[in-house]
């Protein structure tokens, strides 16, 4: 599982354990057949638009153009960021959600925001080991727990919330937010590079290995929640490494969130008047009424 693969064109060195993997409570084979499909349409596209920032994988898509005989079109982060604010009021508000105004009332960069995802979950045993560790650690925590409610009344919240649901990319781009745990599906690797956010990984299966990696390895913005490939993690490792994250004071956390600060920078510019994607996405309109009027 530790061997590297180096010959796909277009990605680093990578090993055989950091590839997406399908094998997962049994939910791997039916995605796995539902992706191979979609690949096998590719021959009939006319375009190819991917949800990634062309200046974070340019080599990457520079070696899909070249694969392709048809336009490819990188046109990332494509979220609603237009919706997030980067600077709440710090009052309460009626309008807003009771989690917003939770918010407010906190320290800027004081909160480690957790989401495992709606799609896949860990294991009853890990996910308790999880929650003894984020109250043992004593750091504030926003955490997205869907049905989960009763694990977090054994320890109470007395520095952090639960919710159900949330607008996740406001709460990303909220002041107080200092961290991000993240099983690293796309769509949150993309709203926490926008939001410029350091990551702790913790990925269940498919991409999101990959995801990992990449946010570890190649943009260096992050750190694995289970260090050495381990198969699980106690509560006393969870502990101690959100008290390390989330040190104000901690110089290595804190030049990973100036590496983050960066690539929110690079994602911003993009979508930006002549950025990356804002040139792309015109560039695919224009050539869809190009031939649907020629």
């Amino acid at each position: 599982m530790h061997e590297q693969v180096d010959y796909i064109p277009g990605i680093p060195s990578i090993r055989v354990l950091d590839l997406p993997t399908s094998s997962y409570d049994g939910k791997g084979q039916e995605l796995l057949d539902i992706t191979m499909e979609v690949f096998s349409t590719v021959s009939k596209a006319q375009y190819l638009l991917f949800t990634s920032v062309y200046e974070l994988e340019s080599i990457v898509i520079d070696a899909l153009k070249q694969k392709f005989p048809i336009p490819v079109y990188s046109i990332g982060p494509a979220i609603p960021y237009f919706t997030s604010e980067k600077n709440p009021s710090s009052t309460t508000s009626i309008d807003e959600p009771e989690y917003i105004n939770w918010l407010n009332a906190q320290p800027n960069g004081s909160v480690l925001y957790i989401s495992q995802g709606s799609f896949l979950s860990v294991s009853r045993d890990e996910l308790d080991e999880i929650v003894a560790g984020v109250h043992d650690s004593g750091v504030r925590f926003f955490w997205v727990a869907r049905d989960e409610t009763v694990r977090f009344q054994k320890y109470g919240c007395s520095v952090g919330i639960v919710v159900p649901w949330c607008d996740q990319l406001k709460v990303l781009s909220h002041p107080s937010i200092g961290g991000f745990w993240s099983h690293c599906g796309w769509n949150s690797t993309k709203e926490a590079e926008f939001s410029g956010l350091p990551m702790l990984t913790f990925p269940i299966f498919w991409d999101q290995k990959t995801n990992s990696k990449q946010i570890v390895l190649d943009w260096k913005i992050g750190y694995r929640v289970k260090k050495h490939d381990q198969c699980s993690i106690t509560r006393e490792e969870i502990s101690s490494l959100l008290k390390w994250f989330m040190d104000s004071g901690n110089e290595e956390v804190m030049e990973t969130r100036r590496r983050a600060e960066e690539i929110q920078k690079i994602c911003q510019f993009s979508t930006a008047n002549g950025g990356s994607s804002e040139i792309n996405i015109g560039a695919f309109i224009k050539d869809v009424l190009f031939h649907k009027y020629s």
